[in-house]
């Protein structure tokens, strides 16, 4: 199993809020044990939309992108569309609720 790299840098929130068309963003850490867990999840749900940008982001304290998403619990899902959240997802264990909210975003019927 490969390891999961979450990226140290970070978008803006305006940055961020400028995205066209839909984007997943995951915070987390690599060495988190429930991010670990929710991977095969995750992977699985986001394999059957690649027109979905997946960002990885390490989050923490002082990660002011997380912080401006509200995040507590890692994994947490981002689903945005157009730069607006529409959904969100809380350490999943299972893949059909990350389905549920790719389903939201997705440009692809």
């Amino acid at each position: 199993m490969s390891m999961l790299v979450y990226q140290e840098t970070e978008p803006s929130l305006a940055e961020a809020e400028s995205w066209s068309g839909p984007v997943v963003i995951e915070f987390g850490n690599a060495w988190c044990g429930f991010c670990q867990e929710a991977q095969p999840f995750i992977s699985a749900a986001m394999a059957e939309h690649p027109e979905i940008k997946h960002l990885h982001i390490a989050d923490g304290r002082g990660k002011p992108l997380g912080r401006a998403f509200k995040v507590k619990l890692w994994p947490t899902l981002i689903c945005l569309l157009n730069g607006k959240e529409v959904a969100r997802v809380v350490r999943p264990d299972d893949t059909d609720t990350v389905r549920e909210a790719l389903a939201k975003i997705s440009t692809v019927n």
